[in-house]
């Protein structure tokens, strides 16, 4: 029991960590703001409260000495400063590191423990024993921050609610942590006790009656309870002979009682639930196991023409998709929280690189798979780092060209059909398209009299080991960056895309998918295979007849209501023989270069795609994205029309230049050619 509710805690200490050090950076930027000082407080407070709960008292008690300095801030008797926000910071770090020694994954730098309380004790003027401090596990806390002047009496009743125990609380240690605050005088009050009979020694039936004699004040007193307080039943009064403003101010902020604390806690409770991402991802595998089973039913129930077997296999259809939905939706997650964390490596980055750089957020509400958000922060990571080092000016280089000294980079989201585009943009110097295609002549990558669109030679960038930089720092320039970035990005099947206006900024696009679990697709046929185009990028299907092929002279183009639109015969690209029919269906697709046409045998309608991976084996396979089982057991390959589109116009690209295409692919090349953008 114990050791489930310590991985809880360091669930929600790592949560309260990201909290906190989003309080830290929006701090340094708002040194005045008494709210995010507020923010930070409660963060701190309550893993030092639930750390010593659950036996973490390494973790409390370091966590206790910093949570003093905010103390002092939110009583006016320390001013924010950038070593405090650094050292603020830097503890952040150390309690990340002592919870992954507790999660037993290597041990934490005591030394560094005793270094960084040594400087939050120099900020708050507090010299307790450092020599205590070096002993592993003996970070001993330090006094609470009292105010000056006269000691007043609080009369506290503490009732805290039956369940306590079993969450893993421990109401003594409460009273001890009072004790701290001055002299507490405490009666038990024991009625709540029932007879032996119905006694369960889980449960707790005390309440506490006390009287604290302290200088603290009464917001001091209402944080030692700050994670049992909407459970508990909790009033906090002056004792007779307080001034008016204590009474007031009690009166103002004693709560209800039981009933009101109550109520709270079972809204807050009924909102979320916390659940195990392993138990997530198994409900998300069976319920795409069961869409591949449903697909069978459906097909069985057509093939034999059984008006109660259809009618069976329409109803578990329909309740096949609401699961899948629902269970969809529970896999998405808002961006904010992986932005967030973007906000302190732009700011130690700033200090390391001495740049004056903002990081301006938007779109972190927009929602993703939790499976393609836990595979982006490398790539991010990357793109963020190069523009910091290579994009970024110095301030003084920004003044000499008429810029605000202080650079932006925007993380932004947003949806597009079934993909997320996220973007990083800086306002710096930007891609110079003659460099880059220079730096990629003298490393071999390309031929000094191959003819590039600015589009291509910005993509050279994503090749293994290019780099532009002719210095090696710690940042940047080995070229590994933005292969890394490629790769990640292509093993999420999605897509880059890289403008850049010199002197002005750089802007990189990543096209990704919403989820990598389950689509929306149509199902079509070529000869006797089977694929899946997204339905999000399907737009209509028309037919091609073999008027169409004579009037357009044997191009890949049709007139579609008057607009003119390339296609790619899907039988030719993948080489397979297949005789043309008198008539034959033109998928259009909305692609990132425009509306295409995929020529397929048949489109056979609607299906609920459950993704499978294609193996090791087929990893280098960029137009098809995964497979799927159909319900007759057959394999269809889904297509992803980005790439297979791109794959072409660079196919056809260097064809031209080499003067190597046949008939058929130069007729293609040219019209894919002319439509790019």
């Amino acid at each position: 029991m114990m050791d489930k509710y310590q991985q809880a805690f360091q669930e929600e200490a790592r949560e309260l960590l990201s909290e906190l050090e989003s309080a830290l950076l929006e701090l340094d930027q708002n040194r005045g703001d008494l709210d995010i000082v507020g923010r930070a407080f409660r963060a701190l407070h309550t893993i030092k409260g639930s750390g010593a709960m659950f036996g973490f008292d390494d973790i409390a008690s370091f966590t206790h000495h910093v949570e003093t300095a905010f103390d002092q801030l939110r009583n006016g008797q320390l001013a924010v400063t950038a070593d405090l926000i650094r050292l603020s910071l830097a503890a952040g770090d150390q309690i990340k590191a002592m919870l992954e020694e507790a999660a037993g994954n290597g041990p934490a730098d005591r030394a560094r423990s005793v270094e960084l309380l040594r400087g939050v004790h120099e900020l708050t003027g507090l010299a307790p024993d450092m020599e205590a401090h070096s002993k592993a596990g003996a970070l001993r806390p330090a006094g609470p921050v009292l105010e000056h002047g006269p000691s007043r009496q609080w009369r506290i009743r503490f009732r805290p609610p039956a369940e306590i125990l079993l969450q893993g609380t421990n109401p003594l240690l409460l009273l001890a942590e009072l004790r701290q605050l001055g002299e507490l005088a405490a009666k038990i009050d024991t009625a709540g006790i029932p007879l032996l009979a119905d006694l369960d020694p889980e449960r707790c039936y005390l309440a506490w009656d006390m009287v604290l004699t302290t200088t603290a004040p009464r917001e001091a007193i209402r944080d030692v309870f700050m994670f049992v307080e909407d459970e508990s039943e909790l009033t906090i009064q002056p004792e007779p002979g307080a001034g008016p403003k204590e009474a007031a101010l009690a009166a103002q902020n004693t709560p209800a009682g039981p009933k009101a604390a109550g109520t709270k806690a079972a809204g807050a409770g009924g909102a979320s639930i916390r659940v195990s991402a392993e138990k997530l991802d198994q409900l998300v595998n069976l319920v795409g196991e069961l869409v591949t089973v449903q697909a069978r039913l459906s097909e069985a129930a057509a093939r034999f023409q059984d008006a109660e077997m259809l009618e069976v296999a329409e109803a578990v259809e329909r309740l096949t998709g609401e699961l899948r939905e629902n269970s969809m939706s529970i896999r998405m997650l808002p961006l904010r929280t992986t932005f967030e964390r973007f906000r302190r490596l732009v700011h130690d980055l700033g200090i390391e690189l001495h740049k004056d750089v903002e990081l301006a957020i938007e779109g972190a509400d927009t929602e993703l798979d939790k499976t393609v958000i836990d595979q982006l922060n490398d790539p991010l990571v990357h793109l963020i780092r190069n523009s910091m080092d290579h994009g970024i000016e110095t301030p003084e280089a920004r003044r000499a060209a008429g810029k605000d000294p202080k650079a932006r980079i925007q993380l932004s989201a947003a949806h597009s059909g079934a993909h997320v585009l996220i973007r990083v943009t800086d306002d710096g110097r930007g891609l110079d398209a003659e460099a880059v295609r220079a730096r990629a002549i003298e490393k071999g990558l390309i031929d000094g009299s191959a003819r590039l669109s600015e589009a291509e030679i910005f993509s050279l960038i994503l090749t293994p080991g290019f780099s532009t930089a002719r210095q090696i720092t710690d940042v940047s320039g080995r070229g590994v960056g933005m292969d890394v970035v490629r790769r990640n990005v292509e093993a999420l099947h999605g897509t880059i895309e890289i403008q850049s206006r010199p002197g002005a900024g750089l802007t990189v696009t990543l096209r990704l998918p919403l989820t990598l679990a389950i689509i929306d697709g149509l199902l079509v046929r070529v000869a006797d295979a089977h694929f899946v185009l997204p339905l999000a990028n399907s737009l209509e299907c028309v037919e091609l007849t073999a008027q169409d092929i004579e009037n357009a002279h044997g191009n890949h183009l049709a007139n579609v209501r008057g607009e003119i639109i390339p296609y790619i015969r899907l039988s030719e690209y993948f080489q397979m023989p297949a005789g043309r029919g008198e008539r034959e269906q033109i998928m259009v697709v909305e692609t990132e270069y425009g509306r295409y046409g995929f020529v397929v045998d048949q489109v056979l309608g609607d299906h609920q795609t459950v993704i499978k991976n294609l193996g090791r084996v087929y990893r280098s396979v960029q137009v098809v994205s995964g497979a799927t089982i159909l319900g007759n057991g057959t394999v269809a390959l889904i297509v992803d029309p980005h790439r297979l589109v791109q794959n072409v116009i660079q196919s056809a690209s260097e064809d031209q230049c080499r003067q190597k295409s046949g008939p058929a692919r130069k007729h293609l090349a040219g019209q894919l050619q002319r439509s790019m953008p």
